[in-house]
């Protein structure tokens, strides 16, 4: 084969228009929100109608309000996952409230409210949690909290690795290669999942509602294998089995995400890892430790724009890694480059023709000779320069009308000389998602979500990037005009090639 070039580009925009009808049942969280739901009654069991739930978003002091219907159930979807004060008051009842209660992405709780007769002024508060099993849905799911995903190490700070701590879900232990001529840009660079069995490319991807599966249908990464932008994710979802249709598109498990949004206090992070050879142990049998070293540091913010109604938040994270890509080569030995062969006969003429071709083989000084062939031993540079960030704006139109848009976008390019360093290539991998979600409620028992996303996603694998041997950029040892020389594969050698050709 003389190259192997993937290009893969995708463009999907994903529209959804979701009607929510508050009624009789409760309804089925709206992807990136919850659902809070239960049944409001008095000291007898009897249904409390009209009874007014409060619900406040203790970040940004927003307060959803619905009412109950004749048998006293109510219902509240896509609220923001947040912590929140829930407050029931009705006519001839004193108010109950329970404070702290946290709804979690894609959550449905349910949590019944149970009056006292009494005036206003005899507030009943509930100190007691709401249960955590979710009894509106027979999904099997678990929700990766803001702490997990911060606080637990991870290798290339990629936060999907945390799906990992659900039942049923593994990591793929044989990944894919990232080198030049290796086909993870036809398999997708993003850490692979396995979730019960089913395929990496059966799983669905999601942030704030939009879908970021690559163009292969695979995990979402770069060059680095990883997903960044752990400090943006609030919270992520992990739907394995059982879930209803509004997710879609595939069989395997959901990864539900959303970003961090601002808040009415100015909050933030900053950080710097550094992994580096000193810290490693010298390799049992080498004399000395390999080149190695990555540097990921970044900072977000979130604040408010105008309290109590405009936010916003912003992630930054860079990666500048450098690596040896220590090998042994094998090369025709000087005798051999003149025709002076070890079998014992006669000399052979070697073709100009194929003089030019042998400069494809560098012969180093301390290369040790066996025969006709010589090895000695390389350490090329592989280096990885990625960038991600992301920004969130929240901003409330009205008590009924709320817009929020994130927009992620990652780029990163790895540079990787060839095995005999005859020419350096390219890994590419771009990133990009935008997503608008509006919502507005029409009464406490109706209401519409409309989102709106576009996710890009661009791979490029074994892209020409410069020669460090002449011989590679020489037009002549091409099979046609414009081509530089293909890829020798000879018995007992190293393969070797021009620019477009790596070995």
């Amino acid at each position: 084969m003389l190259s192997i070039k993937v290009r893969r580009m995708v463009g999907g925009i994903s529209i959804g228009l979701l009607l929510a009808f508050i009624s009789v049942l409760p309804l089925h969280a709206q992807l990136a929100g919850a659902t809070l739901s239960g049944v409001v009654s008095d000291e007898s069991g009897a249904a409390v109608a009209g009874a007014r739930v409060a619900i406040k978003n203790l970040a940004n002091n927003d307060v959803r309000e619905v009412t109950t219907n004749t048998d006293g159930l109510y219902s509240a979807p896509n609220l923001a996952p947040s912590t929140y004060d829930v407050t029931v008051t009705a006519n001839g009842f004193g108010p109950v409230s329970q404070k702290g209660l946290v709804l979690n992405v894609g959550g449905n709780v349910a949590l019944d409210f149970k009056l006292k007769v009494g005036q206003l002024a005899q507030e009943v508060q509930v100190e007691a949690a709401a249960t955590a099993v979710e009894t509106s849905t027979s999904a099997v799911s678990a929700t990766v909290e803001q702490r997990t995903v911060v606080e637990l190490p991870l290798n290339g700070r990629d936060w999907t690795q945390l799906a990992t701590l659900q039942p049923g879900i593994i990591s793929v232990r044989a990944q894919a290669s990232n080198a030049s001529t290796a086909n993870r840009g036809n398999r997708g660079f993003g850490n692979q999942l396995s979730d019960s069995g089913h395929r990496p490319n059966e799983n669905t991807y999601r942030i704030d509602g939009i879908n970021i599966n690559d163009y292969s249908n695979g995990s979402p990464g770069s060059v680095l294998g990883a997903s960044l932008g752990v400090d943006a994710i609030q919270e992520f979802n992990v739907v394995t089995t059982n879930y209803t249709a509004e997710y879609g598109r595939t069989s395997g498990a959901v990864l539900n995400a959303i970003t961090k949004s601002g808040t009415n206090d100015v909050h933030g992070s900053a950080y710097l890892f550094d992994r580096d050879k000193i810290f490693d142990a010298k390799p049992f049998f080498a004399s000395t430790k390999g080149p190695f070293r990555r540097v990921q540091f970044g900072g977000s913010v979130g604040a408010p724009i105008v309290k109590d109604k405009t936010f916003i938040f912003g992630d930054y994270e860079g990666v500048r890694q450098t690596k040896s890509q220590a090998a042994t080569v094998f090369v025709p030995s000087a005798n051999a480059r003149q025709g002076i062969l070890t079998d014992g006969g006669p000399n052979v003429i070697v073709d100009p023709n194929i003089a030019k071709l042998l400069a494809l083989y560098p012969l180093a000084a301390n290369a040790v000779t066996t025969g006709d062939i010589a090895s000695y031993g390389t350490s090329g540079q592989q280096t990885i320069v990625e960038d991600y960030f992301t920004i969130r704006a929240d901003h409330k139109i009205s008590d009924k009308d709320s817009l929020n848009g994130s927009y992620f976008f990652d780029k990163a390019p790895q540079n990787l000389p060839d095995t005999l360093n005859n020419v350096v290539h390219q890994v590419f991998t771009k990133r990009q998602m935008i997503g608008v979600t509006g919502s507005h409620i029409f009464s406490p028992a109706l209401a519409n979500i409309a989102r709106i996303g576009f996710n890009r996603v661009v791979g490029l694998v074994n892209t020409p990037v410069r020669a460090i041997n002449p011989a590679a950029a020489d037009p002549s040892l091409g099979v046609s005009a414009g081509l530089f020389a293909p890829l020798f594969r000879v018995a007992g050698l190293t393969a070797a090639g021009g620019l477009g050709n790596p070995s």
